[in-house]
């Protein structure tokens, strides 16, 4: 049986390559696409190449890439654009293949084996498609081609900008082993340094290993990275949208100061929740359980999840169970910067819900129409133009916007996580 054919596209610095490619005098300076610091969103999304060039990294804190760099230029995403590039891009891919797997905005996987068995090679559909995005909408991208989706991916990053690598069947050996651990998929810092203690230093060493020992070591997962340092990864490619099939809607925010007090977090699960209630209602869903995050000052973090009564989309309802989840939870010993809410277990919004005799049914009717009514009023005047009393109260907190600001998120490699519900452990 004859090997897939699986590409792995990346767009070369995407966000920052689309706004230098509406503003070309943007090329020639240092430039990052980043959050604003003042809200403590202060991280490099993307950066060009003179930043690049000055050292900076992408993931790193704003005030560490202006050390770097005293005269870099900070822009605010536009997720909104960037969404629509990468829509074209996927038409781009839709011209080979109809099995596109997106992994974020700016990445994707194609197994484009049903091509290829016309003639064209893995090699030179990755090089047509490359000439494509570059002449057709002014990005560039590096893509690797292999027989698997994990050394496709390990191929667009060996080489960059503009690029196309081959990691076969007969030379993984000789291009994929000699390279550090830390660049296979999903061996982050923390296995970096579990792998490290064991001497282990490259993906060949790795390979190397008995998994029988991995497994030990590292659990289910060590099977994992034992099968993708071997090439043995034969996941395929999921062909999904960039808008997948809603399981859970949330909003998470790191707030402008640190939240010290009961009344602070209830403002902001208040304002959460109003986006998640929004969105669910949007999408025509209700949630059956909400689930919060906290993390304090010192990175630590926790989770917590409780079912509701009944089936709800109604923002009063997730932030009274979120509140009462974190009241038990959470003694105070430090002060919070981050905390998100999650609306799951998602139904139709139709579906009947038994009545209660010990519920007022009139009273949340009445809800009901109150935020449907509101949804259209922030829909034509925008989302700051109604807003809760309390949000008055702290400035600061009040001013967050998480349904205008919501972020696509990247799609994990294993979208429900692989048998046995392992996770990478990094993330």
């Amino acid at each position: 049986m004859a090997d897939r054919v699986i590409l792995h596209s990346d767009l070369n610095n995407f966000y920052a390559s689309v706004e230098c490619l509406y503003n070309p005098a943007l090329r020639r300076i240092p430039l990052v696409v980043g959050g604003d610091p003042q809200l403590r969103h202060g991280i490099v999304l993307a950066k060009n190449y003179p930043a690049k060039a000055c050292g900076i990294v992408t993931g790193e804190a704003l005030w560490q890439a202006k050390q770097k760099c005293p005269d870099l230029l900070v822009v605010k995403p536009n997720f909104q654009l960037y969404l629509h590039f990468a829509h074209q891009v996927r038409a781009i891919y839709g011209d080979y293949t109809d099995q596109i797997e997106p992994f974020g905005l700016d990445e994707a996987w194609l197994d484009v084996s049903g091509t290829c068995h016309h003639g064209l090679t893995g090699e030179r559909i990755a090089s047509e498609i490359r000439c494509r995005i570059r002449e057709e909408l002014g990005l560039t991208a590096s893509v690797g081609v292999s027989f698997n989706k994990v050394f496709a991916k390990l191929g667009s990053d060996l080489k960059k900008p503009d690029a196309t690598t081959v990691i076969s069947r007969a030379n993984f050996r000789e291009r994929v082993w000699p390279l550090p651990a830390s660049d296979l998929l999903y061996v982050g810092p923390a296995t970096k340094r579990k792998l490290s203690r064991l001497g282990v230093r490259t993906i060949g060493q790795l390979a190397q290993l008995e998994p029988s020992f991995l497994h030990a070591y590292l659990g289910k997962w060590g099977d994992v990275l034992s099968s993708f340092a071997n090439g043995q990864d034969s996941s395929p490619v999921t062909v999904s949208g960039y808008q997948s099939v809603v399981k859970s809607i949330g909003n998470s925010t790191t707030t402008p100061r640190d939240l010290e007090t009961n009344e602070d977090v209830s403002l902001i699960f208040f304002v959460l929740s109003e986006s998640v209630a929004s969105r669910l209602r949007q999408h025509q869903f209700k949630c059956q359980t909400v689930q919060i995050y906290v993390r304090d000052v010192e990175l630590d973090s926790f989770e917590r999840q409780a079912h509701l009564d009944r089936p709800s989309n109604l923002s009063s309802d997730i932030a009274r169970l979120a509140m009462a989840l974190f009241t038990e939870a959470w003694d105070w010993r430090r002060p919070l910067r981050s905390i998100g809410v999650r609306g799951c277990d998602l139904v139709d919004a139709a579906t009947g819900i038994q009545l209660s005799l010990f519920e007022n049914e009139p009273l949340q009717l009445r809800l009901q129409l109150l935020e449907e009514a509101l949804d259209e009023i922030r829909l034509r005047f925008g989302t700051g133009s109604v807003r809760r009393a309390v949000t008055l109260c702290d400035t600061a907190l009040g001013r967050i916007n998480p349904k205008d600001d919501h972020v696509i998120h990247p799609v994990g490699f294993f979208k429900d996580g692989p048998v046995g519900e392992i996770r990478p452990p990094d993330t």
